[in-house]
């Protein structure tokens, strides 16, 4: 019985946790539905606006064939209502379906003339292009109906197109069918040519580039938050599976992620409030190029606008006080006022845009005078690049490239259009006096827009008679290696992989003017920007130096105060010493301290004066002479301090202080009753005050004595009677 009891206890216990799982698996499968719409959207097909869109995109970039070999006929515009994308989502998805419909334009025609369905009389050639992006869907789909939201609103047109092709979806695959055999293939897929398919394997696998915000977050906090978002920081590229990501090898801000998380990353709080973005690789690497061609206070010029994204790298890597980062071709208000309020959310401060396109901007032009370097990201067929789409759409290139891009290759002629205009850019950015240097930089894996174009502009002598002439320097990256660098040409090159796209840099600087004086804070900056000197922040002076400028402010604060109390201890001696003997103190008193205060300057700026181990306690401080002897005459009061004779053991000698002043060698006495001994320098002279009876002022004698004696009682006969004692 108790057997029996305990097994249905575990039963019961086993069936909870069956219930358990099987809800919690419904539950992650609604929550996975309702976060991914893309993704059931992409398996069931598209809303009729993304159809509409990419036909309309397909319109302009598709391939037109000679009048004898057109077979199917497209119309002469675009689509009248076209909607707006409704987010970048959408627009990546209008892209995309265009694209693949391009590449597989010669395809989708035969089946539609093989399939006797063409041409089609209640369709006007105006839907051509909708005809064949919903065709590709279709076929993709593998002719299965489409799932249409009920809150989705429809179009006439894409519902119409859709309408027909459903009804005819057997002869149509009966004609993809024979397409295949033809073409003897597997799929369709197989029938693109080699280096489509290689290009599609590596945007598969392509990983995720992103750079760091400093000005919001440092790359040590972005590490803490990966953690804390459950990453795992892997020491290379190779090592990257699920939730892990590494430091790029080339820029030290930048981290990469694999591909498969950048939904995830993208709904992340890092990317939510701008401490990371994605962008390629290649736009890093020309930044970083750039930062290590600035002085302190250079500014840039960015000769294309291309992505937003670039701007704001290439500011967060300048000092937002003292530079600036111009950048040319904005000419919509709209755009420019869209443009400030992303920086603004980025804490971008110093770029400025400018309407006028790069080769109609004078080089004399008053604003670009502090303009040192120039980046130039020239449009180019851009074949390095692994995944298209995001390449246009990020650097919001036009979309004509997708059609080269299509066929693998690029025209001849095409090629050549493309690298005059290149040529033309380069040589004009070579105009720039101001300038020391230039940045090219492409994704192209064609010669004839990389080294060519360099070499032609080289040797074009754009940069003027009487300018510096320009020279190849090897780009300089922060972790690069010499041996990525072609030692011969000293370009930078990236070879287009799985895990990068193809880049070419190369950077033109001027030869150094010998008479050209270079700052001290200008070579840090160079040496920072090269990664020698980590972790110094150049915006703000080191703790040391800081320091060092708070000791300078007190020392002098305490010498102007030094100074004052001596003036009036000067004042309080004279008067306390001369009232009794009724002199005219007035004028006396005042050409005495003019006279002091005369000589105290002149000593201060030539003559370093040892100081006492301890302060002054004395109320007052003996008084100069007007009349200052020279040199010679002091040297003789020296000499004859030294050879007098020592004092006698019953001689009272009075403590007196050491006195700060040296050159003056004669002293009025003085007298401190109340002195403290002190530790007294060699270099210091001491004078005896000795009263005699003929007045009320006595004489002063220099003692040789090193040593003071204080004598109990004092003696009159030993003073001193020299009749001139200031000889």
């Amino acid at each position: 019985m108790p057997l029996l009891r305990s097994s249905l206890v575990s039963s019961n216990d086993n069936f909870a946790r069956d219930i358990s799982s099987l809800h919690e698996t419904f539950s992650n499968e609604i929550a996975s539905a309702e976060k991914s719409s893309v993704s059931l959207t992409e398996r069931n097909g598209y809303p009729d606006s993304i159809y509409l869109n990419a036909a309309n995109i397909f319109q302009g970039i598709r391939n037109e064939k000679p009048q004898d070999k057109i077979l199917v006929k497209y119309g002469s515009g675009p689509f009248p209502a076209l909607p707006d994308f409704k987010d970048e989502q959408f627009q990546r998805l209008s892209y995309e379906l265009a694209f693949s419909a391009l590449k597989y334009q010669d395809v989708l025609e035969d089946i539609l003339i093989d399939s006797g369905i063409y041409p089609i009389q209640s369709i006007s050639d105006d839907l051509t292009s909708l005809v064949v992006v919903m065709l590709y869907d279709l076929q993709d789909r593998k002719f299965e109906a489409r799932y249409i939201d009920e809150e989705e609103e429809t179009i006439a047109e894409v519902q119409e197109v859709e309408n027909h092709l459903y009804s005819l979806k057997t002869k149509l695959a009966a004609a993809l069918a024979r397409c295949r055999i033809k073409h003897d293939a597997l799929s369709i897929e197989h029938i693109l040519p080699e280096t489509i398919r290689r290009q599609e394997q590596r945007a598969s696998a392509l990983p995720l580039y992103a750079w760091v915000n400093t000005l919001k977050t440092s790359l040590e906090e972005v590490h803490s938050s990966l953690k804390r978002e459950g990453f795992t920081k892997v020491e290379s590229v190779s090592n990257l599976d699920g939730c892990t990501y590494c430091l790029d090898t080339h820029c030290e801000d930048v981290l990469i992620f694999p591909s498969i998380l950048k939904e995830q990353l993208l709904n992340s709080e890092l990317f939510t409030n701008q401490k990371l973005s994605l962008q390629d690789k290649s736009r890093s690497l020309a930044v970083h190029s750039v930062k290590a061609l600035l002085n302190m206070d250079d500014d840039i010029l960015v000769a294309h606008m291309g992505s937003w994204l670039t701007l704001a790298h290439m500011s967060i890597l300048t000092n937002q006080e003292t530079s600036k980062v111009f950048v040319c071709g904005v000419k919509s208000v709209a755009k420019e006022a869209e443009l400030k309020d992303l920086f603004a959310r980025m804490e971008c401060k110093n770029i400025e845009m400018l309407h006028e396109d790069f080769t109609d901007i004078e080089p004399t032009d008053h604003k670009l005078q502090k303009v040192k370097v120039i980046l130039l990201l020239p449009r180019c067929s851009g074949l390095g690049v692994s995944n298209p789409i995001e390449f246009i759409l990020k650097e919001h290139e036009d979309a004509e490239l997708l059609r080269d891009l299509s066929q693998g290759s690029v025209a001849e002629e095409k090629l050549n259009v493309l690298a005059q205009q290149q040529l033309k850019e380069l040589t004009h950015a070579m105009h720039f006096s101001k300038v020391q240097a230039v940045v090219y930089c492409t994704c192209s894996i064609y010669s004839e827009e990389n080294e060519a174009v360099v070499n032609k502009a080289l040797a074009s002598g754009a940069e003027g008679a009487k300018a510096q002439l320009y020279k190849l320097s090897p780009p300089v990256l922060p972790l690069c290696c010499k041996s990525e660098i072609t030692s011969a040409d000293n370009f930078f090159k990236l070879e287009p992989s799985d895990i990068s796209n193809s880049c070419f840099i190369a950077v033109l600087a001027r030869e150094r003017d010998p008479s050209e004086s270079v700052s001290v804070k200008d070579v840090l900056a160079r040496a920072a920007a090269k990664g020698l000197l980590e972790g110094i922040d150049f915006a703000k002076p080191p703790k040391r130096e800081e320091k060092k400028k708070k000791k300078q402010k007190i020392t002098q604060s305490k010498a102007a105060t030094k100074e004052a109390v001596i003036q009036s201890r000067i004042q309080e001696f004279l008067d306390r010493e001369l009232k009794p003997n009724n002199i005219d103190s007035d004028s006396s008193v005042s050409n005495i301290i003019a006279s002091s205060s005369q000589t105290v300057n002149q000593t201060n700026g030539s003559i370093h004066l040892k100081k006492t181990t301890k302060p002054l306690s004395n109320s007052s401080l003996p008084v100069m002479a007007k009349n200052t002897p020279t040199s010679s005459s002091m040297q003789k009061v020296y000499e004859r301090q030294r050879n007098i004779r020592k004092p006698k053991s019953e001689d009272k000698v009075m403590i007196l202080k050491p006195v700060e002043i040296v050159l003056p060698p004669v002293m009025f006495p003085y007298f401190n009753p109340q002195g403290n001994k002190s530790q007294i320098s060699a270099n210091h002279y001491y004078y005896r005050w000795v009263g005699t009876k003929s007045g009320p002022y006595g004489l002063v004698s220099p003692s040789s004595s090193k040593k003071l004696i204080k004598s109990k009682e004092p003696s009159l006969s030993s003073a001193a009677k020299h009749p001139r004692p200031w000889l």
